[in-house]
């Protein structure tokens, strides 16, 4: 079988090469290098020969295609000799896709043989000077988002080589970190090591294959910003033996209640166009969520991962038209999508089973307004609204009837079919009841404050005539 020899030359100069790696590099077969840019690959030269594929890097357009080109010349060129070289920065294992791509793709038919070297990784970490290896995370600039990167964690970022793509990971970090958060731009041939403050890190101008980002740490003592890891763990103490009185009695049934609540003041602060209270209602329910998931935990049901996974779970295979071969050309054929693979998920297998899924826990305006969408998906519906407030208009007739007939439980039930065609016109005219009502109390608190503020005596010593007309100005403020 062919052999190909994978040496890693190190992160330094050519004493630090290894024995094992010298000796090969001493055999007299022909010897092949990832690039010229390694110090150690023009040393070499003076004693053998090495041959680089640097212009690979010029002929081809992206790094897949030119990975992709080299490893296959590598296969070809060990068929052709029986036994050559290939030799790779740092170390074979961290970061060299060839050897990737030649172990993936061809280790049936070539002999394999890794001779390793000081990594770049492990130079990057004795450069930085950081000692606390507790939490340390290495990332590929090319393939990492914003979500990858953990704050508490020391992030070492691989592949930054040009200004460009160090303007890109600013970018992604900025979301996360202060402006002025430390980090190290290290050059690891170069041994050199400097320290900027985020926001300058576009600013540098020498950036290559050997730079590495290392991004320190935030002490928790000092953190301006939190991740939901901050929020599990603190969660974690509210509960624990130290924690708090209140939050350790807490159940799902007792708190139940809250996540209503902190949903509500949500949508509230949306109407209010307030997005400094959207941030905090929305870290509250957030919170809501995590504290389920402690209290699962707990129990030994469930924890934060089984909800993640779940939700997760649930958006890809709810949207086959985004991540599997369904089509859907607008938000009304999305929507059919997703209602499709619900039912097919929950086994729903009738139309009534469909209306009888709406969960009891919503509001009734909301449980009302999500049965009549539903039926109405089938056929059952008016054509249009006139329709509905036909249907108002006898639903009205109706409970006035009771009402002058002095039947409570007569009255009751048609009160509630008046509420139920109040929700259909609402549902033609996509109105949401909910918000609509709420929007409603929110103006009637106003315009009560407006009585109040503006009265010369006590609300309890005024006539209902009074209070009306101070009703009326408050419409005009």
């Amino acid at each position: 079988m062919n052999t190909v020899q994978i040496i890693g030359l190190g992160a330094g100069k050519v004493e630090d090469l290894t024995v094992k790696a010298y000796n090969a590099l001493k055999e007299n077969i022909p010897a092949f290098a990832r690039t010229d840019r390694h110090p150690i690959v023009g040393e070499l030269r003076k004693e053998i020969n090495i041959k680089s594929f640097d212009d690979y890097f010029e002929k081809y357009e992206s790094f897949d295609a030119v990975y992709e080109k080299i490893t296959h010349t590598v296969a070809e060129l060990a068929k052709e000799h029986g036994k050559i070289n290939y030799c790779t920065a740092g170390s074979p294992y961290y970061g060299d896709i060839v050897t990737k791509k030649l172990i993936d793709e061809y280790k049936d038919e070539i002999n394999i043989i890794i001779i390793d070297g000081m990594s770049f990784l492990d130079k990057c970490i004795k450069l930085s000077g950081h000692t606390d290896y507790k939490s340390i995370a290495v990332l590929d600039c090319l393939e990492a988002d914003e979500f990858s990167f953990d704050i508490n964690s020391f992030n070492i970022v691989t592949q930054v080589y040009d200004e460009d793509i160090a303007s890109g990971l600013k970018l992604k970090l900025m979301e996360l970190y202060p402006d002025t958060s430390e980090v190290l731009i290290v050059d690891v041939l170069e041994e050199n090591v400097k320290k900027i403050p985020l926001f300058l890190l576009d600013q540098e101008k020498k950036y290559g294959f050997s730079t590495y980002i290392c991004i320190l740490p935030i002490e928790i003592s000092k953190n301006t910003v939190y991740n939901v890891n901050n929020l599990l763990r603190i969660v974690k103490v509210l509960r624990g033996p130290d924690g708090c009185p209140w939050d350790k009695k807490q159940t799902h049934n007792s708190i139940r209640q809250h996540v209503i609540e902190e949903a509500y003041e949500v949508v509230d602060a949306i109407d209010n166009d307030d997005i400094d209270n959207l941030v905090e209602e929305l870290g509250d329910l957030l919170f809501q969520v995590v504290f389920h998931a402690e209290l699962g935990s707990e129990e030994g049901y469930f924890n934060i991962n089984d909800v993640l996974t779940n939700v997760c779970k649930k958006m890809y295979s709810r949207h086959p038209h985004v991540f599997g071969d369904v089509k859907a050309n607008n938000a009304d054929e999305a929507l059919e999508s997703w209602e499709s693979s619900k039912q097919k998920e929950k086994n729903l297998n009738t139309y009534t089973d469909n209306l009888k899924n709406v969960p009891k826990a919503l509001s009734p305006l909301s449980r009302s307004y999500k049965i009549q969408k539903r039926a109405a998906e089938v056929g059952f519906d008016w054509p249009d609204v006139e329709g509905a407030i036909l249907k108002i208009k006898e639903e009205l007739l109706e409970f006035t009837e009771e009402y002058d007939n002095n039947d409570a439980d007569k009255m009751e039930a048609e009160f509630g079919d008046l509420l139920f065609a109040l929700v259909n016109m609402a549902r033609f005219l996509k109105i949401n009841p909910d918000v609509a009502l709420n929007r409603t109390i929110n103006k009637f608190i106003d315009r009560f404050e407006y009585i109040e503020n503006n009265s010369t005596k006590d609300l309890k010593h005024m006539t209902l005539t009074e209070m009306d007309e101070l009703w009326e100005k408050s419409k005009f403020q």
